[in-house]
């Protein structure tokens, strides 16, 4: 009876342990899938659907419903990741590494924040700094023309660019301070996450999944 119900209490720890997950909102593609990172390795999901105990139930502006173990747990775009488990909604350590997976045209996009203020990312290894158009700097309420005035080559010949000092940029739970951005004329779709930013990290690509690895 004793060995029993030792092996019950083995049984319901390892169960336990099994169940336990930590998960982040890493981005989202579209309205319907979200890019989680449970236990560390990148996970797209839609909705309605699960993987590795986790069901994503919802998906928002910048936030995912999930259940784990029965639990629902509401997941920030830009959180620290959450550790959920049997009799547990213990908040995870900040993450270091930022997972990005390939969209439409080879590219990796993310959604992200600015000072705080939400924008969408498109990674660009071939830009120096991180880079918009004025109406986004308007939008997040950038004061970029106090910024070093300038001039750059582009396709369409040269326009000129203000250089400004952006407090913070945070993509996924990761948060880079002092990052140089430049501010363009021209209207731009996206926010072009440029080496300014990506220097901070240590890059390597592992199939259609980008991983930067915040440096010390």
């Amino acid at each position: 009876m004793a060995l029993r119900h030792c092996a019950a209490l083995v049984l319901g720890a390892l169960c336990a342990g099994a169940l336990a997950q930590s998960v982040s909102l890493q981005g989202s593609m579209g309205r319907d899938k979200a890019l989680l990172l449970i236990d560390g390795a990148p996970q797209m999901l839609a909705v309605g659907a699960s993987a590795r105990g986790v069901t994503l139930k919802r998906l928002g502006d910048g936030e995912a419903e999930v259940v784990v173990a029965g639990r629902a747990l509401v997941l920030r775009l830009g959180g620290a990741p959450a550790r959920m488990g049997v009799g547990s909604g213990d908040v995870a350590p900040s993450a270091t590494e930022i997972v990005l997976p390939m969209g439409s045209g080879g590219h990796f996009s993310t959604q992200g924040s600015i000072n705080g203020k939400v924008v969408n990312f498109m990674v660009d290894t071939g830009a120096t700094s991180v880079a918009m158009g004025q109406a986004e700097a308007n939008r997040i309420g950038l004061d970029w023309k106090r910024g070093r005035p300038g001039l750059t080559n582009t396709a369409n010949g040269t326009v000129p660019i203000y250089t400004i000092n952006l407090t913070s940029v945070k993509v996924g739970a990761v948060e880079v301070a002092n990052v140089a951005a430049v501010v363009l004329p021209t209207d731009m779709p996206v926010v072009l996450l440029g080496n300014s930013f990506l220097n901070r990290f240590t890059m390597r690509r592992d199939a259609d999944v980008m991983r930067l690895e915040k440096k010390p």
